[in-house]
């Protein structure tokens, strides 16, 4: 079984109030890419994929006039995918869901959240995605009040081998601060920001930590936006979002490289252009981490980027569509399941 996840820059352009697909001229979102093109450079990427089912970071809105279920599904026959049904969790106000559409032949799965229902009041226990966890980072008596922007996407899975699983995907803040101001108030507003990213990462692994106590077989799909050496606010905190997440039990191979001491060169799964400086950035913010009982089903990890795996290097067509479609690059995970 293929499983993957790919964050898709600008998802939500693409479709109309009515969820229909814009094939027009217009522009996209992306730097000099029509509506047209990232559709049609999409449908190259999920049809090379051919996962059996795709985390979607930044999937199409759900709101008043739209809804993500209903565009994807509509993106699916549009490019007879096999990935052709679709779940969300929890909408947000962001215009970013996340999603997972899937091949309903191979695997079976439903929202399904855990945790307390906490309202504005919150829990120090790892309270339901949707909710406020209260927690004290600094251990200065002060509790932060700490919420989703994009709330984490919880499935109970069942394969058509019969494999029960929890699916969680997420897309952790940003840690880039918007907006202008002097130099003390962006500093304030980027610790603020990696603050926040922290703390959801300690309540997702709370969530990790009970689903493998309980002996369930997980794996954690998205984009964290984070990894080490990303920013000047690592040593500020200890330690990464990303390895908060991983802990001693959870693996991702690119991962573990990557926090590896003396290692030249590590893999990457994002673009992103630079304008002032007019150059690209490459970092790894998608990850696939699964628990230690799935280790023995002989899993294998790919990120399809366009200048580091051979494979999509050499075919010209698919080359393209990951330099057209988003700025991020799907990773895969193969495994036994």
């Amino acid at each position: 079984m293929r499983l993957a996840t790919y964050n898709v820059e600008w998802f939500a352009n693409l479709f109309g109030n009515d969820d229909e697909l814009l094939l027009d001229d217009a522009w996209s979102g992306r730097k000099n890419v029509t509506r047209a093109q990232q559709i049609e450079a999409l449908g190259k990427v999920f049809t090379a994929l051919d996962a059996d089912a795709v985390m979607i970071i930044e999937a199409p809105n759900t709101g008043r006039r739209q809804n993500t279920v209903t565009a994807l599904e509509r993106f699916a026959r549009a490019f007879d995918l096999r990935q052709r049904r679709a779940v969300i969790g929890f909408a947000n106000d962001t215009h970013q869901e996340i999603a997972l559409l899937y091949d309903p032949d191979t695997i079976t799965v439903h929202h399904d959240p855990r945790g307390e229902e906490t309202g504005k009041k919150g829990s120090v226990e790892a309270p339901r995605f949707d909710s406020v966890f209260r927690i004290d980072l600094n251990n200065d008596g002060d509790e932060d009040l700490v919420v989703f922007s994009k709330p984490p996407l919880e499935l109970a899975a069942v394969t058509a081998a019969g494999t029960r699983l929890r699916l969680i995907g997420a897309h952790l803040k940003s840690k880039a601060p918007h907006g202008g101001g002097s130099r003390d108030q962006i500093m304030r507003a980027s610790i603020e920001a990696r603050r926040k990213q922290l703390t959801q990462a300690i309540w997702l692994r709370a969530r990790l930590t009970a689903h493998l106590e309980a002996g369930e077989s997980v794996i954690l799909m998205g984009d964290m936006n984070d990894g080490p050496g990303l920013d000047e606010f690592e040593d500020l905190f200890g330690r990464s979002s990303v390895e908060v997440l991983l802990g001693e039990d959870m693996f991702d191979p690119h991962a573990r490289l990557a926090f590896q001491a003396h290692v030249p060169a590590t893999p990457t799964s994002a673009r992103f252009h630079i304008e002032s400086q007019g150059r690209y950035l490459h970092a790894l913010l998608d990850y696939i981490m699964v628990s230690p009982d799935l280790m023995a089903r002989r899993p294998s990890w790919r990120i399809w980027h366009p200048f580091e795996d051979e494979t999509c290097w050499s075919f010209e067509e698919v080359r393209n569509a990951l330099l057209t479609a988003s700025d991020h690059f799907p990773v895969t995970l193969d495994i036994d399941i």
